[in-house]
C-alpha cells in the first residue's frame, strides 16, 4: 500500500517538515508531488517523534504548507551504475548533465556505501604514474592511497588536478585505469574548463564527472563526493578497474556541511563546523583502498583550499589525520613562476616506500628521493643564512647548493601543464641535478647506486651549461 502524506507542518529554507509519519528512517529518500504535477526529491535528515524533516534537493520555492503530497520510498538514496557511466557527466545527485539520457541499469548502489571490512583490506602497493616529476619521484602516489592536495585560494590546484586526470597511468593494461572526477561548489567556468580539458585531450571516454556548481543546492554539494565514490567503488570492486578519484574542493564540501548542520539546529563545534566533521570526512576518505580477492583499486586525491593558507584550519587539519600524506602548495613558489608550486619539504606520501623500488619503479628511486629531500632541505637553510650574511660571504660548497636549489625548482618542480614525463625520465633528471653537487655530499645514497647513477662526464657539463644559459635568458 502506497502512503502519501498531504501538506507540510513547516518550511524553513530547503527543509520541509512533514507531520504524522510512520515507519520512516533517517536518510530515506522522499518523493514530493506538487499540485501542479511537478515532482521533487529529498532525503530525511531529521526525525523527531512523528515529524520527518526532509532536505529537498531542488529547494522549496513554490512549495506551500498545503500544495504537496509526500511519499517515502523505504530506501536510501541510490544511483544506477554500469560500465556505461564512463564518459558521462552528472550533477551532484547523479542526474545526467550531458543530454545523453538516464543510465538504465539493474544495478543500483546506496550512495552512503558499505563499510569496508578492515580484515579484507590489502596493504596498498604499486604506484600510479602522474607524469609529474615532483609527485612521481618525491611524493609517489600508490594505488589504494588517499593523498590530499592542500592549496590556497586562487592558486593553480585546478590545473594540477586536470593534468593528473589527463596523464595518470599504470604500468599494466591502460584500459583498466579510469578517473572519477567530482567538483563541489565550483563556478561554471571552472566546470567548463575541466570538461573541455578532458574532451580536448581525448581521455573523456575513461572519465566520469560529477559536477556541483556554486549556485546548486547545498545538499547536492554534500551528496556529490558520495555519488562519485559510489560509482568508483562499482568500477573498482565489481568491474576490477583501477580507479583514481579526484575531488575538488573538499573545503566547499565542509562549508556546505556546516551550513546544513546549522539549518537543522545542531550545536556547532570549532569555527562553526559540526562536531562530527572528522567522522564525516572519514566516511568519505576511508572508502579508498584495495580489497582482498578484488583485482581493482580505489585511489583518492581530494583537493582542499586552505582559508588564509592556514594548514591548521579544521578541514586540512582533520584531513591530515585520516589520509596517508599530503601534497602542499606554496604561494611564494607560485609567485616566482614555479608551476605546479609544490612545497617539497612539508609534502609527503606515507605509503611511498612500499610502492617504489626494484619491482615497481627503479632500484635507485628510494635513495634518489631521500637525497633530493636532504639536499633541498640544506638549500633552504643556506638561503636563510644568505639572507643574513649575504650570498657573497658563503663558502663555495654553500654556493653550489644554492645553484642546485635554483635548478631543482626551475627544472624539476617546475613543469609545463602538458608536459608528461616518464618515471625513468624524472629519475634521470633527478640524478643530473644531484650530480651538480660533489659526490662526497651525497651521504643518503648507497655506494653501489652512486657508482651506477652519479654523472661525472661531459653530459653533465653540457647539462649544467644549458641550465646556466636558460637562467641568464630569463
Amino acid at each position: 500500500m502506497i502512503i502519501k502524506y498531504k501538506g507540510a507542518k513547516e518550511i524553513r529554507g530547503s527543509l520541509l517538515a512533514v507531520e504524522g509519519v510512520k515507519n520512516v528512517c533517517y536518510e530515506e529518500l522522499a518523493r514530493i508531488e506538487l499540485d501542479d504535477g511537478s515532482v521533487r526529491e529529498g532525503k530525511v535528515v531529521l526525525l523527531e517523534g512523528d515529524i520527518a524533516v526532509i532536505q529537498v534537493f531542488e529547494g522549496t520555492s513554490l512549495i506551500s504548507l498545503s500544495n504537496t503530497q509526500t511519499q517515502f520510498s523505504g530506501r536510501p538514496m541510490e544511483i544506477a551504475v554500469s560500465k556505461e557511466i564512463l564518459g558521462r557527466v552528472f550533477n551532484g545527485t547523479g542526474k545526467p548533465l550531458d543530454e545523453l539520457g538516464e543510465v538504465f541499469s539493474a544495478v543500483r548502489r546506496d550512495v552512503n556505501g558499505v563499510p569496508m571490512n578492515p580484515v579484507a583490506r590489502v596493504y596498498p602497493q604499486n604506484y600510479i604514474c602522474t607524469g609529474i616529476s615532483s609527485i612521481d619521484v618525491l611524493i609517489t602516489l600508490v594505488r589504494g592511497q588517499k593523498l590530499p592536495i592542500f592549496s590556497g585560494p586562487g592558486m593553480k590546484h585546478n590545473e594540477l588536478a586536470s593534468q593528473i586526470s589527463r596523464q595518470a597511468s599504470i604500468a599494466e593494461n591502460e584500459d583498466d585505469f579510469v578517473v572519477v572526477f567530482a567538483a563541489m561548489g565550483v563556478k561554471s567556468d571552472v566546470a567548463a574548463y575541466f570538461r573541455s580539458q578532458f574532451e580536448e585531450s581525448g581521455v573523456i571516454d575513461r572519465v566520469v564527472m560529477f559536477l556541483n556548481l556554486a549556485n546548486d543546492p547545498v545538499i547536492e554539494r554534500i551528496l556529490a563526493p558520495r555519488c562519485a565514490i559510489t560509482a568508483a567503488e562499482y568500477l573498482a570492486f565489481e568491474l576490477d578497474m583501477h580507479v583514481l578519484v579526484i575531488m575538488t574542493d573538499m573545503t566547499a564540501y565542509a562549508e556546505a556541511l556546516r551550513e546544513f548542520s546549522s539549518s537543522i539546529g545542531e550545536i556547532p563545534g570549532y569555527k562553526g563546523y559540526p562536531g562530527y566533521l572528522y567522522s564525516d570526512l572519514a566516511s568519505i576518505y576511508e572508502r579508498a583502498g584495495v580489497v582482498k580477492g578484488k583485482k581493482g583499486s580505489l585511489t583518492q586525491i581530494p583537493i582542499l583550499t586552505m582559508p588564509d593558507d592556514d594548514i591548521t584550519h579544521p578541514v586540512p587539519d582533520l584531513t591530515g589525520y585520516i589520509t596517508e600524506g599530503q601534497i602542499v602548495f606554496n604561494r611564494s613558489l607560485e609567485a616566482r613562476g614555479v608551476s605546479p608550486a609544490i612545497a617539497i619539504l612539508p609534502s609527503l606520501s606515507r605509503l611511498m616506500k612500499d610502492g617504489i623500488g626494484q619491482n615497481f619503479t627503479r632500484k635507485d628511486h628510494k635513495d634518489l628521493s631521500s637525497q633530493l629531500f636532504a639536499a633541498y632541505a640544506k638549500v633552504i637553510e643556506i638561503r636563510s643564512l644568505a639572507s643574513v650574511i649575504g650570498e657573497d660571504s658563503l663558502v663555495e660548497i654553500n654556493k653550489t647548493y644554492l645553484k642546485f636549489g635554483k635548478f631543482f625548482e626551475s627544472e624539476f618542480i617546475n613543469q609545463g601543464m602538458h608536459e608528461n614525463r616518464s618515471i625513468n625520465g624524472s629519475l634521470d633528471l633527478g640524478w643530473k641535478l644531484l650530480s651538480l653537487l660533489p659526490r662526497s655530499e651525497l651521504d643518503r645514497v648507497d655506494s653501489e647506486i652512486l657508482d651506477e647513477f652519479y654523472i661525472e662526464d661531459k653530459d653533465l657539463i653540457d647539462f649544467s651549461t644549458k641550465l646556466d644559459l636558460e637562467t641568464e635568458e630569463v
